[in-house]
């Protein structure tokens, strides 16, 4: 397995080499060479502050990092969140306890799949106050909302987060043949696999959804533009391209999920 551990911090170097995975590094911050950058031969590293991750994804897939890659798996991970081997929470005090607890190797019983992701984050479940607090007329105007959480869906959810409207103004710009199915996706679905993380079994499958995403995301960049202010305005690229991949990964591969650890290695020596 193949696995890219993307931080934006120049000390995470060696952590993330003890930790057996791919150091790559985004942003200025950066200084060793011996981080995998996105600001070379192919990139739109300019647009990291928008894309978030997905500039490093664009590199992978513009400068055919994959082709070479045939009979591995191919995972992302951050500097805060890590696949883990099991759901047995633990406490994770240094760099030797995280790296006993993380994944390193994909089991028999997952070789049968063809993509793994997060386990899914349930948009329902998330506390009324915060529904009431960013979007408190939408509520208003749909009392059922408070009663009833299959309504709360990830439309209702993005729509309070990024912007009333623009995932469906981002999915108007879709091919057809994703254009109804993903709006069909995000008003009935009340869960996502957050993160932007996944691990694929297939190059040619990766590369298949790079060349739905990106081409999409190009067609976004000219209905929202770069004159963005807050965070979840900002990032609106990368968070359009996390429910996407939820929907594509669900709808083109046969998946399964794993559990995530949360837990920045700037705070483990």
């Amino acid at each position: 397995m193949r696995m890219y551990c993307i931080t934006i911090f120049d000390d995470h170097l060696n952590k993330i080499k003890k930790l057996g995975y791919l150091p790559v590094g985004l942003g200025e911050k950066i200084i060793s060479s011996e981080f995998l950058r996105d600001n070379n031969k192919k990139h739109i590293s300019d647009k990291n502050p928008y894309y978030g991750e997905y500039t490093f994804h664009y590199w992978l897939w513009k400068n055919n990092i994959l082709n070479s890659l045939e009979n591995e798996w191919i995972g992302f991970c951050q500097y805060r969140k890590f696949w883990a081997k099991s759901r047995n929470s633990k406490n994770y005090n240094n760099l030797e306890t995280l790296n006993n607890n993380v994944l390193k190797e994909i089991s028999h019983n997952q070789s049968n799949y063809e993509s793994i992701l997060g386990e899914p984050m349930f948009i329902n479940q998330l506390r009324l106050s915060k529904f009431l607090k960013k979007n408190f007329k939408t509520m208003i105007k749909n009392p059922s909302l408070f009663f009833d959480k299959n309504k709360r869906n990830i439309k209702f959810h993005f729509d309070m987060m990024h912007g009333q409207g623009n995932l469906e103004k981002a999915i108007n710009l879709l091919e057809k043949e994703d254009r109804s199915s993903f709006k069909d996706f995000v008003n009935s679905e009340i869960s996502f696999n957050p993160h932007n993380m996944f691990i694929c079994k297939s190059p040619k499958i990766l590369n298949k959804y790079y060349e739905t995403l990106f081409p999409w995301l190009k067609r976004c960049e000219k209905e929202f533009g770069f004159n963005l202010e807050g965070y979840g305005l900002k990032r609106i690229y990368g968070f359009l391209a996390e429910r996407f991949m939820s929907y594509w990964f669900r709808k083109n591969t046969k998946f399964t999920t794993m559990p995530i650890i949360f837990k920045d290695i700037s705070e483990l020596d």
